[in-house]
């Protein structure tokens, strides 16, 4: 699970992530996630940990040992001590009266974009210019519009601050105009740090250039060149300005234009295909970063009539030097982070960018906001000439959930990412994640898919179930949930690193999906064909069932639970099953009406006599601060009797505590039959599965939801990563190691 460099397949042997991607002639050195830090333990002390606070745009200060990040929600910008990266600390916040948009650092002072609007109609907003020595405002320098993105130039003499005006959305369906319109507001920064003409701001005036509403700028994100020309996106206009900041005086604008994208999925529908034809797709880029003097790239987020899903690099002159056209939608797909629900608006969302050097390498950092992943490319320009070229190096899970700010520290070999999203009471928390190049680490990208017979990767996400192939000890099985409407069975391969997928079989009954399944355990039986485990669901009108299927997806028997069973269940199910000596085994997740509370069920099934019995089995207590609940995920038979037990809370991030893997022993207990008093199991710590799962330097999985013994004898798990719905959407897939060895008692 560990390395000092990144598996061949992340680096040389790109191409099965990225279709058509031109691996580099000598292979980027692979960054590794160091650390994740939850922004809410910077809350000042006193506060209550769940208050909502946003780590949105990440800057560095202190000669790279010290992170600057807004924080909207708390008014408030953050810093964090990184002297030891892969420790940060908590370094207090700064408030400002107002919410700060954007933030930029030169020296030991600070310049945050403050919103202090009354209303759309009377935006406005100012310059907070702070000391971090000593936490003091030292100015606030009047801005007369709304801020969105700063930058302060290369050479520390300009600071340029994007005044997007922004709309109204609920106004004319979000339709621009909507005046007032927007503008460039730029300041000369004085050798103290401070800004000189701070009573008088420099506008620059961008009305009258774009196709779309030429009268209503809505600049979005500035970044600044060491010619201190400033490019400047106008995200709803669909085009680009660039600003001479010395002359204050446009020198080029152009439009962003349009692309037309294939394979791609452009339909919400509850499963990932990347066949459909997007034409005409208005770029509507979000941020900018300038690669070099005459070249930079943008991430196309889009906005009410466009996002072409992708990343492009323009020349300074106007002309598209490269497109990334659908490889960011097949790179999500391929690593099981694209976010299905978003399909039908702007699928992975590219919206931050950011440009660092490396060893000497040009690296561009793309955000994928929906789809919590940053692809890592190198620019290959150089070796290629004027026509563009970005060469795929890596892709790094964000940690977190929608990751909206990235910042590079290059002489200290970092990458910073900030992931905006916080609701603690759905387990999620707003992180800053850290990648030191090459730092030994986890590897993150754990499993990937292959491309499917339509040339794009297998689509994939939500693994809730694992099973082992009886002979070949390469081949796995993995079910997804509900979160897809089409259920189906995962081939993996384990043989690579990271693992693969290799062929995706989708469940069948005459000849069509199966509706309304929630697959949550998979079993195998000798002759190559599946046992399933459906959970139910009363007030979705979802049976518990358990399906037979053949090795070709078809279902050849529906079994259910006998009616004094089914009559007592909860929502939460069948979540596991598994295959001993004609006998299935089904773990139930959490106590039905029919339980005494800390007892669910293992029920048994005999095949021959199709004769059902019932064991209670002891859950642990809850040990989170937060409380919450614990379940059984997962049923494994081990032989002769014996079977692991998958057992964990709902708790993630640091609350999380019980992700632990039991055994017992069913050799010598007689079920009871439906109805009557079932005998209590005894069971036996085996494993505990959390300090694997830390180890990842993320945020912590809650879900560990499928357990398998290989036929040579080495366990894996995997964990479900919601199908990247209000999840950081990582997928881990653990190699425990041989059972004999692991599954030693505790």
């Amino acid at each position: 699970m560990f390395r000092t460099v990144v598996a061949a397949g992340l680096t040389a042997g790109a191409a099965w992530l990225v279709p058509g991607a031109i691996a580099p002639a000598q292979a980027t050195e692979p960054f590794a996630r160091v650390a994740s830090f939850p922004v809410f333990l910077n809350l000042p002390e006193g506060t209550d940990a769940t208050t909502e606070t946003v780590a949105e745009i990440v800057t560095t200060a202190m000669g790279g040992t010290m992170l600057v990040y807004t924080d909207s929600a708390l008014e408030a910008i953050g810093k964090v001590d990184i002297a030891d990266p892969a420790d940060p600390k908590p370094a207090g916040v700064i408030m400002l009266g107002g919410e700060p948009t954007s933030v930029a650092v030169l020296g030991n002072h600070a310049y945050a974009g403050v919103n202090t609007s009354e209303s759309f109609v009377e935006p406005g907003g100012h310059v907070a210019v702070i000391d971090l020595t000593t936490n003091e405002i030292k100015a606030t320098c009047d801005l007369k519009g709304q801020p969105d993105s700063v930058a302060v130039s290369p050479d520390g003499a300009f600071l340029a601050v994007a005044i997007e005006n922004e709309r109204d959305e609920d106004l004319n369906d979000g339709v621009i105009p909507q005046l007032p319109a927007g503008y460039l507001a730029s300041f000369q920064v004085s050798g103290d740090g401070s800004l000189a003409n701070c009573d008088a701001v420099t506008v620059t005036e961008l009305t009258g250039l774009a196709e779309v509403a030429p009268e209503d700028p809505e600049p979005e994100f500035v970044s600044i060149n060491t010619r201190n020309h400033a490019v400047v996106t106008l995200q709803e206009n669909n085009h680009l300005v660039i600003v001479d900041l010395a002359a204050n005086a446009v020198v080029n604008h152009f439009s962003a234009g349009s692309v037309d994208l294939s394979g791609i999925d452009n339909e919400r529908d509850g499963t990932i295909s990347m066949t459909a034809e997007l034409t005409g797709l208005k770029r509507e880029p979000d941020a900018v970063a300038w690669l070099d003097d005459a070249r930079f790239v943008t991430a196309n987020e889009g906005d009410y009539e466009g996002g072409s899903r992708g990343f492009s690099v323009f020349s300074a002159e106007g002309a598209v030097l490269y497109d990334s056209g659908n490889a960011t939608e097949h790179l999500a797909a391929s690593v099981g982070h694209y976010p299905e629900k978003r399909s039908g608006n702007k699928g992975s969302e590219p919206e931050g960018v950011a440009v660092g050097t490396f060893a000497g390498e040009r690296l561009v950092m793309v955000g994928l906001e929906r789809a919590n992943l940053v692809g890592l490319y190198r620019d290959g320009t150089a070796e290629q000439g004027a026509s563009g070229r970005m060469d795929f190096v890596q892709a790094l899970p964000s940690g977190g959930v929608a990751p909206e700010g990235i910042v590079t520290i290059g002489e200290r070999g970092l990458i910073v990412i900030s992931n905006e999203d916080d609701a603690a009471e759905d387990h999620i928390r707003s992180t800053i994640t850290l990648y030191q190049q090459g730092a030994e680490g986890p590897d993150l990208i754990q499993i990937v898919s292959v491309n499917g017979p339509d040339g794009a990767p297998i689509g994939w996400g939500a693994l809730s179930g694992l099973a082992a192939n009886p002979s070949d000890p390469a081949i796995l099985y993995a079910v997804s949930d509900s979160f897809y409407s089409v259920p189906k069975i995962y081939t993996i391969d384990v043989s690579a690193e990271p693992a693969r997928i290799v062929a995706a079989r989708t469940v069948m009954k005459n000849g069509a999906p199966v509706e309304n399944l929630d697959l949550e355990g998979i079993a195998t039986a000798p002759d190559g064909s599946f046992y399933l485990a459906s959970e139910g669901h009363p007030e979705k009108e979802r049976s518990s069932l358990i399906l037979h299927v053949l090795p070709s997806g078809e279902v050849a028997r529906e079994i259910t639970l006998p009616e004094v069973l089914e009559s007592a269940k909860k929502r939460f199910g069948l979540e596991g099953v598994a295959l001993d000596d004609n006998r299935l085994y089904v773990a139930v997740q959490r106590e039905w009406n029919d339980d005494p509370k800390g007892l669910t069920k293992i029920l048994t099934m005999d095949l021959a006599t199709n004769t059902w019995g019932v064991m209670h089995y002891p859950l642990d207590a809850p040990e989170s601060a937060n409380g919450g609940w614990v379940g059984l995920s997962e049923i494994t038979a081990l032989g002769n009797g014996r079977f692991a037990i998958l057992e964990r809370d709902n708790q993630a991030g640091h609350n999380a505590a019980i992700k632990r893997v039991y055994q017992v022993d069913l050799s010598a207990v007689t079920p009871a039959a439906p109805g009557e008093a079932p005998p209590v199991l005894t069971k036996t710590l085996a494993m505990d599965l959390l300090p694997m799962l830390q180890a990842a330097n993320g945020w912590t999985a809650d879900k560990v939801e499928g357990l398998a013994l290989a036929a040579d004898g080495k366990l894996y798990a995997v964990t479900d990563n919601d199908g990247v719905d209000d999840s950081p959407g990582e997928t881990l897939f653990l190699r425990l190691g041989a059972a004999n060895e692991v599954l030693a008692a505790k």
